[in-house]
């Protein structure tokens, strides 16, 4: 994939579609001059950024240039421009994993999309693992899909060095910052704070959040309080996906979606927000049998202890991926139906706007200032 130059004028801003960053950041839309290209341009005022924050970028770029593997987004170009940070990357068409699940799967993805999609999330971890870092940002929001269905890892921004003069430590213990949106995926041992630290093994249980997030259409943990989520996380409560095998038979005559079993946990931990299934014969969202290889995929990884939790190289090669026969290029757009990417403007000329306006319109319905790129 080729770089971009690194100037300003060559891109031109077209709608903003999103903020972030203590709304420092600004994400536009913009097309490439030089190709007419679609792609992201993230714009982070540096003047108002305190010299933690600024700090907090460098690390981030250094490790966009470290990093090079086909699994994680990569920064087309990196620059400053009237006192602003500009990253550049490819616009993905199919929105992040969340934006999928907020706005077709809203019970969850089939279980093959999922497994194209953590086999690509897991080949990226098993590459940042190598390189000395923990991600710490796993989860369905930092999971992009291009418009040729390829899956890419995001978040770089999280990612921290288990390096120290040289030398690789067994466990680190700094806590994420700025992290406040990522606590439901974050490990027991993360959370904890404690002086056993944590290691790689933390991302491995974001993996497992991530997969139930993927199935159930919402995170477990969500809408807990911090000091709630953390006792229930160190007591040992492991979410589930939720199907014919984990929700008792009576709860599947229901035809609300999100009842008491619905969160994942236990009842006592449950709400309920009733919804109304369509069509003539109302069925329960959740009765459906994942395969038993999924259901312990998501075991190995939620286990309260890090030390018995697989290495993503290892998960690689779980049955779960069994089911997996084709390059994810090749199935993921077939798997997503009828989910259509938002454009597909690439190699267009710079004067055609064709079609612009329908694309603004599809954009406001991302969370795009949730992808953090």
């Amino acid at each position: 994939m080729s770089s971009f130059l690194p100037e300003g004028g060559r891109y031109e801003l077209l709608t903003v579609i999103g903020k972030g960053f203590e709304d420092l950041m600004t994400v536009n839309l913009a097309r490439y001059k030089p190709t007419g290209e679609y792609v992201t341009v993230r714009r982070i005022n540096l003047e108002a950024c305190s010299n933690e924050m600024v700090t907090f970028l460098q690390g981030e770029l250094h490790v966009s240039k470290l990093f090079s593997h086909p699994n994680i987004l990569p920064y087309r170009a990196t620059f400053i421009a009237d006192n602003e940070l500009w990253v550049v990357t490819s616009f993905m068409a199919y929105g992040s994993a969340k934006d999928l699940i907020c706005t077709h799967f809203m019970d969850g993805m089939n279980e093959l999309a999922i497994a194209y999609i953590l086999q690509g999330v897991l080949k990226a971890l098993d590459y940042i693992h190598h390189m000395g870092y923990v991600h710490r940002s796993v989860k369905a929001s930092h999971i992009l899909i291009s418009s040729d269905g390829k899956v890419y890892l995001s978040g770089l921004r999280s990612n921290l060095s288990m390096i120290s003069h040289g030398q690789r430590q067994r466990v680190v213990h700094d806590f994420p910052k700025y992290s406040v949106k990522v606590l439901p995926w974050l490990s027991p041992e993360v959370l904890q704070q404690n002086l056993q630290g944590y290691d790689a093994k933390s991302d491995i249980y974001s993996v497992g959040i991530t997969a139930c997030e993927l199935a159930n259409g919402h995170v477990p943990f969500k809408d807990m309080p911090a000091t709630q989520m953390l006792l229930e996380k160190l007591n040992g409560t492991v979410p589930c996906l939720l199907d014919t095998s984990t929700i008792p038979a009576e709860e599947l005559t229901m035809s609300t979606s999100r009842s008491a079993a619905n969160s994942g946990l236990s009842d006592s931990l449950a709400t309920s927000t009733p919804r109304t299934s369509n069509g003539d014969s109302p069925s329960h969202p959740y009765h459906r049998t994942f395969s038993p290889h999924f259901h312990h995929f998501v075991e190995q990884c939620l286990q309260r202890n890090p030390d018995v939790r697989p290495s993503a190289s290892t998960l690689l090669n779980h049955s779960f991926f069994k089911q997996i026969k084709r390059r994810a290029s090749e199935a993921l757009p077939e798997l997503l139906r009828p989910v259509t990417p938002i454009t597909n403007f690439e190699g267009s000329q710079p004067q055609d706007h064709s079609g612009i306006f329908g694309l603004v319109t599809n954009l406001e319905e991302l969370e795009v200032d949730d992808w953090e790129f």
